[in-house]
Parts: C-alpha cells; structure tokens; sequence
C-alpha cells in the first residue's frame, strides 16, 4: 500500500468521527480548502486553457457529452449566464472562446478557484456574483461544498451540520431585462433547486430571443432520506413548457422529452438517460 493510498484511508477513517463535532468538523473544512487552494495550481487542460480547482474538469473526464454539447451551443450565442458555476469549468470554456459570462457562485471555497481560474488565464470579461439564486432575496442555508452543495436539507447525504449561510437573490433582480435583443446559454446547477431558481427567473424565461438553458434536474438521485422521487420533478419542466420551451435529453442523441415522460418519470416509470436537460423556444431550432 502506498503512502496516498495510506492517507486517503486515514482520512476516510477520520472523518465520521470529525463530523459528529460540528466546530471541529468546521475548522477541518476550512483548514483543508485553504492548504488546497495554496498549493492547487492550474494546470492545462485539452481545449488550451488552465485550470484548478478539480483534476477531473481538468484532464477532460468531466461531463464528456454535456462539455461537447456545451462548446457546440457557445459557438452560437452572445453569452454565458452559470448559475451554480463552481470552480469555473464552462465559465473557462466560454471565455476560452471569447463569450463574455455572468456566473453565479455562493460558496466560498468554489468561488475562490471560480476567481483564480479566470485570473490564471488572463481573461476579462467574467460578472461574478457571489449568491445564491432563489425566488427571494435574502439568506440562504445552503449544506456541503464543491461540486455538490445544496439548499436542500439532506442532499445526497450531507450532514446537517455541513451548513454554510449565504446571500440569495433572484435573476429577476440581478438581470432583469437586460439581456433582451442577446443569444443567451444559461447553464443550471444547483442540486435540487432548480425550480425556486425558475420562480424567480420570470424575466428571463420569456427573455426575447428565449434563452437556451442547459439545466441539471435530477429524478431519484441524490434525494434526502425519505424522499424517493424528486417532488419539483414535473413541476420545473412544466415551468418551460408553460413558458413555450421544448425539452431534449442533453445527451448524444438529443432526444425530446415530452410531458408523458416526465409522468412517467415521475412516478418511477421511467429512467432517462441523463440527469442534464436542454430547453429551448418550441417555435425555433435548436
């Protein structure tokens, strides 16, 4: 046994015990992200840019079909909006293409790297909000870090003690009208809030032109304890639809979803292939 292998197990021994003691549990977590941010640098990636934060965005493991899916829709729009962009891995992307972003990023560790990604680089043109988006403005208790934090309670199993609180807004308020006339990508991902983000994008789902959003809604996976379907399931693609959207699975077939599989979804008929789903103007090709 070598001597990572070694201290990955001493950490997975660990940390059980570290999370019964909330304050302990805090200073581990913070302790930790700052010694990886001090020496975590970015390193090159296949499309030509640099970046830390996580080897996996990094080497090109990454969300393989969604990153293509993503590069081919950034050839033809005006702008990136990242709601929930983490360390900055499609915000990268777009600037690396000269796309102008607005990224939204509440938690501390992510928006660090979200910030040293883009400056390692050289880029401008990057609008970083440090929120929350929500259906109201206020303070949000948002669970976990990195790449799988949030505003709900017992999310994939994070302790309730892993708590962090962080400003909320809405779209509505931050952009309001201001990018009607623009081709906007809007990438979504945000655990499980999806559709409290959507109540409070009114503005923005009837943008005109409408918007191609790119949003992360997940049916079984990742629910808390007790809950096996996911209950804003139906309820956020009927959102879209209600907004004249069309849905596609954002996998390499592309194909529509309609409400008949989201029922069936819904009731735990159906499995689709993919957790990421494309809207865009039913009246308009993708």
């Amino acid at each position: 046994m070598n001597g990572i292998s070694l201290k990955n197990n001493s950490i997975s021994f660990v940390r059980p015990l570290i999370e019964r003691v909330p304050l302990i549990a805090a200073m581990y977590r913070s302790m930790r992200d700052q010694y990886e941010y001090f020496t975590d640098k970015p390193i090159a990636t296949p499309w030509g840019f640099k970046l830390a934060g996580n080897k996996i965005m990094a080497q090109g493991s990454f969300e393989i079909n969604e990153t293509k899916i993503v590069r081919d829709l950034l050839k033809n729009v005006d702008i990136l909006v990242n709601v929930g962009a983490n360390v900055g891995y499609y915000c990268c992307h777009a600037l690396s293409m000269g796309k102008p972003v607005i990224a939204f990023e509440p938690i501390e560790r992510n928006l660090h790297y979200l910030c040293k990604n883009i400056k390692a680089n050289g880029w401008s043109g990057a609008e970083i909000y440090p929120v929350a988006l929500s259906n109201s403005v206020g303070v949000l208790e948002i669970y976990g870090g990195n790449t799988g934090a949030s505003v709900v309670k017992g999310w994939a199993g994070i302790p309730e003690s892993y708590v962090t609180l962080v400003p909320s807004s809405t779209m509505d308020v931050v952009l309001g009208t201001r990018l009607r006339g623009k081709n906007v990508l809007i990438l979504v991902d945000v655990e499980g809030a999806e559709q409290q983000m959507l109540e409070g994008a009114t503005k923005m789902l009837v943008n005109d032109p409408k918007p191609i959003w790119l949003v992360e809604i997940t049916t079984k996976d990742h629910q808390p304890h007790g809950v096996e379907i996911n209950p804003n399931f139906k309820s956020t693609f009927q959102l879209f639809f209600q907004n004249g959207y069309q849905a596609l699975n954002a996998d390499q077939d592309m194909s529509q979803v309609v409400m008949e599989h989201v029922d069936l979804a819904s009731s735990g008929s159906l499995r689709f292939t993919t957790h990421n789903f494309l809207f865009c103007d039913s009246k308009r090709a993708l």
